[in-house]
Order: C-alpha cells, then structure tokens, then sequence
C-alpha cells in the first residue's frame, strides 16, 4: 500500500525556539507554532478563527539557523513530515505517545527582523529559509532552492554562510543526515 507523509504549515511562533544539542553534538531545535483556521460559524454567520497548535522538531545546522532568527510571534512556514513517538513514562509507568512535525526546510515570511522574518528575503523575492535538499546552483533567475522564477535569483553553490543570504540564495550546505542514537527521545 502506498503512503505519503508530508506537512505544510506556516503560522506563528507560540514561544521562543528551543535549542540543545545530543551528546553527539546534533543541534535539535523545538518550537511550538500556532496555525489558524478560519471559517464562517454557520449559526451566527461571523467569521471565526480557531487556532491548531503544533510542536516542531527541526534538527542540524536547519535547527540552529531557525533558532537565530526567529523568536515568539514571529510568523513561519515549516515543511516537513509527521513523527509518532511512544514511551513509558518514568513517574507513572503508564504509556505515553506525542504526534509532531519534524521540519525538513523553513522559510523566512512577513515583514523585516522585527517581526523574526528576514528583510532581504521580502525585498529580494527569494524567500530566503533553509532547505535540506542541496541545490545544484540556481542559475538565472532561480531562486536556488531549485525554483526557476522569481525577482531574487542567484547562482546558488557557494558555501556555509554564517547569516541568510542577501540575495535570497541557497546557504550551501547538503543534508544532514540523523542516527538513531541521534535523537533525544
């Protein structure tokens, strides 16, 4: 049977990013984001919004990069896939389970560095963010993330950069890749 596991999301920051690290040194950054649904009530006839809330886990340098520059309130859009966890908790010994997001690219959105977005992305059209898939260089026109249009552009390549790219280009950097004995669950 076939099966597809994807999420898209973008909304706001419930809190700070949280960063820590494994005892292998794997950057494992949490935040909580809250997404709107608005619809109309059928009773009433107003406009109503309802907040879902979603913990996010986003680990390596991707990780470390949210962290930096987003903080509580600051809007997000978050690409990744859904994880189901299960454990026994120590105090009770009961089961517990947790069902999050462990987010593969973000992007910068909204406004400038006020609001946690980055004003370089806004003004470039590029969109700036961090994916993990590796681009093979953007070209003309391309955005480096792999899409052909778009104002920014940029040649892609290049290597890490310690900030986003002013251009709205590709931050270098491939895939990290997560070990079992990785993650702190």
């Amino acid at each position: 049977m076939a099966s597809f596991n994807k999420v898209i999301l973008m909304g706001n920051l419930t809190r700070d990013p949280e960063l820590r690290f494994t005892q292998s040194n794997m950057a494992v950054c949490k935040v909580g984001l809250a997404v709107n649904r608005r619809f109309k009530d059928g009773q009433t006839g107003e406009w109503r919004e309802e907040p879902t809330f979603v913990d996010i886990t986003i680990f390596g340098k991707r990780g470390e990069a949210f962290e930096k520059y987003h903080r509580k309130g600051a809007s997000a859009f978050v690409e990744g896939s859904l994880r189901f966890d299960t454990w026994d908790d120590k105090n009770t010994g009961q089961k517990r389970s947790k069902l999050y997001v462990v987010a593969d690219n973000w992007e910068f959105v909204g406004g400038g560095r006020e609001s946690g977005g980055s004003a370089s992305a806004s003004a470039s059209g590029g969109g700036g963010g961090y994916s993990s898939q590796q681009s093979s260089g953007g070209g003309a026109g391309g955005d480096g993330y792999g899409d052909a249009g778009g104002a920014g552009g940029g040649a892609g390549g290049g290597g890490q950069s310690s900030g986003p790219p002013a251009d709205g280009g590709n931050w270098g950097g491939g895939q990290d890749f997560i070990e079992a004995d990785d993650t702190p669950f």
